[in-house]
């Protein structure tokens, strides 16, 4: 047979010191920009100071039984090292995995910013990290949870950050409250746990009692807290951002990504079982997508109002970040493209020391007065000071901006540049004035602060009564989801609610579901054996929102992963085109067996029955000559698990043998019948919705 396995093709003979060495010389020279500093590109081992070593397996002793020599400089220095490899995790977005790429500008916000990195094929190279929110750097990825969507963009123009979420909303609506939500949502302080989740006492006391999180919290009990795949979420920059064109007239704008491949989220049993079987699930898949070669997509696009002295629209107040502007009201316009084609070559180097900063702004984008993003401004410097060791943490490598910077920084902790001249200072005159600031009120290429008349007012600790109504867009996000999205809701907030152990809690929330929308009320306080509260007041009448479902739409198959079924004993032809015809629709074939020998020509068998879950794959096929399975209790396993998740299944000839015996009805919806290897067309068909919908509403 002989098909290539984009995964695992080139890694199925022993390597040679001679082949790393080459590898990784070309992996360097590929992957590390000439800025940075090399390490780990020769064969020799050295002292951190460059100097050869010839043993790093003794130390240095008084005899070969004696003790230790403090002067053992090597000793010394690889132990010290290796006690101060951690550094403070994050306190939130510790779990996170990441990628480069490049962005690719359309040029159709010319009429909206100057931002030059959107300028019609411009190429920007880009550093993206997806995080989970509340979990330790251990914990598992399938947690419901929001997610972390931020892009470092290297612009010519310096460095931009978009710093945002898979979910367009967010808990709080000022920042001061975010060590609160934090706190109420991170493990409880008297045992450490839960980890990573949001079923526990304080979260629900936290979001009972400020109501403006039902909101947000709503979307995390949805299908999009359970995100399939980091290429299947949609990102959001939550804040209202100010653009500004080439003449200085502004707009207001929020920024969504939209991914190629749609949006999609796990089962809830199937993330549970992730937790277990792979808790790196979402970072293994997204590194697994970009060696194959299926590379993520996603089209940056910004949704655009007025910039109205009072800074909302259609009733909508713009800088209320528990609020959301539906689609259908002011449509998303594409700006661009963005790929992720390359993995991080160090975990620690990129991906743990990436630090971003939602004030690293480019002329024409501009923040706004958003009460949460103000405090972001000055959060997200302030904790890297802790985490990376002092105000020099634009100087490691992955944080390096792409544009000249000559600025009058000086000294600090990790210092690694070599300043020149004897004048960081300005106005100077022994320096030659240098260097100069660009001239002018509005300086091409130059960020300019937008002027706006502030409010006479007095100093208060207030909000706006715009922000008081803190249910009708939880209810247009009930609305607009499919009923099978609905059920979904429902069960998770009976499954947090009911790890409660303070009733009060319970109740509180139940209310609050009861200002959202009745029938949700209802069937949540039915599931926990609560009384039914009646809403009061009553609750708004909204128009949902369709752009807001995951469901109703078709998209690219890329990257799904399908499983074939194979008796190593007794292989049928047709497996080989099979898996031809996957890869040419950009699908990865996975070749299953109950052992791990080869098949007879040599082809590997991938995975065992005993080593896989129905969760790793997007679909299953049951190849011919597997009759002799039909009773394997593995095999039926995952035949129930695919059934019972809604994962397309396919099979030809004999191989419904094992469907029967496993009690699946082969007319059933999502089960393709074939007549050969031709039924991957079909398959393929069935994917574009990711699972087979009516089968799971029955």
């Amino acid at each position: 047979m002989g098909f290539a396995n984009p995964v695992t093709a080139g890694k199925d003979r022993a390597a040679t010191s001679d082949d790393i060495s080459a590898r990784g010389r070309q992996m360097s020279e590929e992957t590390v920009p000439p800025t940075e500093l090399h390490l780990q590109t020769e064969e020799a081992l050295t002292t951190a100071g460059g100097v050869r070593l010839r043993d790093t397996d003794h130390s240095l002793k008084a005899g070969e039984r004696g003790p230790s020599l403090l002067q053992d400089h090597h000793l010394r220095e690889k132990i010290t090292h290796f006690d101060h490899e951690r550094i403070p995790e994050r306190v939130v977005h510790a779990r996170g995995a990441a990628a480069h790429g490049h962005f690719v500008g359309y040029g159709t916000a010319s009429s909206l910013t100057c931002a030059e990195f959107l300028g019609k094929d411009v190429v920007t190279p880009v550093f993206v990290r997806f995080s989970t929110v509340l979990g330790s750097r251990g914990s598992a990825d399938t947690v419901r949870d929001t997610r972390g969507f931020a892009t470092k963009f290297y612009t010519a123009q310096g460095t931009f950050d978009l710093v945002g979420n898979n979910m367009p909303v967010f808990f709080i609506q000022d920042g001061i409250k975010f060590p609160d939500i934090i706190h109420a949502a991170k493990p409880q302080p008297d045992r450490e746990i839960p980890q990573a989740q949001s079923a526990h006492d304080t979260f629900w006391d936290f979001v009972s009692l400020h109501t403006e999180a039902q909101h947000h919290a709503l979307w995390n009990m949805s299908d999009r807290g359970l995100p399939r795949s980091y290429r299947m979420m949609e990102g959001f920059g939550v804040h209202t951002f100010r653009l500004v064109d080439a003449d200085g007239a502004t707009t207001l704008a929020k920024f969504h990504w939209k991914p190629r491949l749609g949006v999609h989220g796990l089962l809830w049993e199937e993330a549970q079982l992730l937790a277990g079987f792979d808790p790196d699930f979402h970072r293994r898949d997204l590194a697994a997508a970009i060696d194959a070669g299926t590379f993520p997509e996603w089209e940056l696009g910004v949704q655009v109002f007025p910039d109205s002295a009072d800074q909302t629209f259609e009733g909508i107040d713009l800088l209320d970040p528990t609020k959301l502007v539906p689609e259908e009201l002011a449509p998303v316009q594409p700006l661009g493209r963005m790929v992720l084609d390359r993995n991080p070559a160090n975990y620690f180097a990129e991906t743990e020391q990436v630090a971003f900063h939602v004030g690293h702004l480019v002329p024409g984008i501009d923040v706004t007065d958003d009460a949460l993003m103000q405090a972001r401004l000055f959060s997200y410097v302030d904790t890297q000071l802790t985490r990376l060791g002092g105000p020099n943490f634009e100087q490691i490598p992955i944080n390096r901006p792409h544009a000249p910077v000559n600025d009058l920084l000086r000294d600090g902790m990790h210092q690694s540049g070599v300043h020149t001249g004897i004048a960081p200072y300005l106005p100077n005159s022994v320096g030659g004035g240098c260097p100069f600031a660009a001239p002018g009120a509005a300086p091409a290429g130059a960020f300019v602060d937008v002027a706006r008349n502030l409010p006479s007012a007095p100093k208060v600790r207030a909000a706006s009564v715009s922000f008081d109504d803190h249910f009708s867009q939880a209810r247009l996000f009930w609305l607009s989801l499919s009923p099978l999205e609905q059920d979904h809701v429902v069960a998770a907030y009976a499954f947090e609610l009911g790890k409660c152990t303070v009733p009060e809690v319970v109740e509180r929330q139940v209310a609050c579901l009861a200002q959202i929308d009745s029938v949700l009320c209802a069937q949540v306080a039915t599931r926990l054996g609560v009384d039914t509260p009646d809403a009061t007041p009553p609750v708004d009448e909204v128009e949902p929102s369709p752009a807001l479902s995951m469901l109703g739409r078709t998209w690219p198959v890329d990257g799904r992963v399908v499983g074939v079924v194979v008796d190593q004993s007794d292989p049928a032809p047709g497996i080989d085109e099979l898996c031809t015809a996957l890869q040419e629709r950009s699908m990865i074939p996975l070749l299953i067996g109950p052992t791990g020998v080869p098949l007879p020509d040599g082809t590997a068998v991938m995975r065992r029955l005993d080593t896989l879950r129905s969760v790793e794959l997007d679909a299953l096929v049951i190849a011919p000559g597997t009759a002799a399975l039909a009773a394997d209790p593995l095999l039926a396993t995952l035949l129930a698990e695919c059934f019972r998740h809604g994962k397309v299944i396919a099979t030809w000839d004999d191989g419904s043998l094992p469907l029967r015996a496993a009690g699946i009805d082969p007319a059933a919806a999502g089960v393709a019948l074939g007549t050969g290897p031709e039924v991957a067309d079909d398959l393929s068909e069935l994917l574009t919705v990711h699972r087979a919908w009516d089968r799971l509403m029955g």
